[in-house]
């Protein structure tokens, strides 16, 4: 089987059943816009709407990507379609690359939303818009990956989106997404540090309004590192619990 007709009808499978579907495509509008218009109506300012607006896209891109491998990779596990594909005359590798795609997907365009209603509306700056994409992708692949990370490690959807929310909503207060990181306790901080999103954030911003607080060439090598760690932390898990 050629590789790019594996990838291409694996992807097109998760997009039909899982990401198409109107209660995923209207909360991925939804959630973005309520944060971001109860930061408004709470400030009534554009500067605290400048200053958020990094944390916001980031925010969205981690609940939006985390949910979805969550809900497809623990529900295909339960119904053992997930062991068919394991059967398939295609690599490991290729399989997990495909199974990711259609949520760092979901995770792009998961930020359009912030970033419409952000410039258009409450006329924020962009200084850097290729960085500002690069840093999406990455946090997206990054956001994706942790995902796929926790949902190899349950057996029930319940439990993804239990041990999800018990990483993410930590994730808010410790990434810098709303509160700086030299803001933190200092003995909190070195948690920061070794948590990836923290360095997507950081690039995010630095596009945004170059408030960031670590070196931007450091924050990308780090995020290919993790990317690829956790790439393949989750493909060790899926061999040792899961193929026999």
């Amino acid at each position: 089987m050629k590789s790019y007709i594996a990838f291409w009808n694996i992807l097109l499978k998760d997009m039909k059943n899982y990401y198409l579907k109107p209660p995923n495509i209207s909360w991925g509008i939804i959630f973005p816009f309520a944060w971001m218009l109860m930061i408004f109506i709470k400030s009534q300012s554009a500067f605290d709407i400048n200053s958020t607006f990094p944390g916001i896209i980031a925010m969205s891109i981690l609940f939006g990507t985390t949910s979805m491998l969550a809900v497809t990779i623990t529900f295909e596990r339960k119904s053992r379609s997930f062991e068919r594909l394991l059967l398939a005359p295609i690599s490991i590798e290729l399989l997990v690359f495909s199974k990711i795609s259609g949520a760092i997907l979901f995770g792009i365009l998961n930020s359009i939303i912030p970033i419409l209603i952000s410039v258009l509306y409450f006329k924020s700056a962009v200084l850097n818009w290729y960085l500002l994409f690069t840093g999406i992708i990455l946090l997206s692949i990054v956001s994706t990956l942790l995902g796929l990370s926790i949902a190899v490690s349950a057996k029930e959807v319940f439990e993804a989106q239990t041990f999800s929310n018990f990483f993410r909503f930590p994730m808010i207060f410790l990434c810098g997404l709303f509160i700086p990181i030299v803001s933190l306790p200092f003995y909190i901080r070195p948690i920061s540090y070794i948590l990836p999103i923290t360095y997507g954030v950081d690039v995010l911003k630095y596009a945004i309004s170059k408030n960031n607080s670590i070196s931007i060439l450091l924050d990308i090598i780090l995020l290919v590192i993790f990317c690829v760690g956790l790439f393949y932390f989750s493909i060790f898990n899926i061999r040792k619990k899961w193929i026999v």
